[in-house]
């Protein structure tokens, strides 16, 4: 599956719901979700550096070329956020994670405006380390 389709089946689940507070507690559902992340991850190198919340980031290069991404906030609405882009990027090649912004996936799901700039900017910087990563 494609970052794109990925993207495509967020935003029709975040579609079932009108009211950004709706659209929250998804996301906060979302992050209950999100797998298990060690502690032994938590460091500096790891860390998530424009985000207001402390996050953390590991990317992992798949024998098949392709990354998966491990996240973790201590803050539920980062955390769910992060999750989105766990799933987003699940088994994608470079090329795939290269092609998407931050802008693009908070419109699919319908939470831009929804966002707080603070917010915003740590996620675009949270896909700006990961994109690195993968360069």
């Amino acid at each position: 599956m494609k970052v794109q389709e990925n993207l495509d089946d967020l935003h029709n689940i975040f579609s079932m719901f009108e009211d950004p507070k709706d659209k929250f507690i998804q996301l906060m559902d979302i992050a209950k979700d999100s797998t298990s992340f060690l502690m032994d991850n938590r460091t500096n190198e790891n860390k998530i550096n424009g985000c207001t919340s402390q996050a953390w980031v590991v990317v992992i290069k798949n024998d098949d070329k392709t990354y998966s991404v491990k996240t973790d906030s201590d803050a539920q609405i980062v955390k769910g956020l992060l999750t989105i882009l766990e799933k987003i990027f699940y088994n994608q090649p470079a090329k795939e994670i290269l092609s998407i912004s931050g802008n693009q996936i908070l419109s699919s799901i319908g939470l831009d405006g929804s966002i707080s700039s603070q917010r915003t900017n740590g996620f675009s910087s949270a896909i700006e380390k990961i994109q690195g990563l993968v360069r």
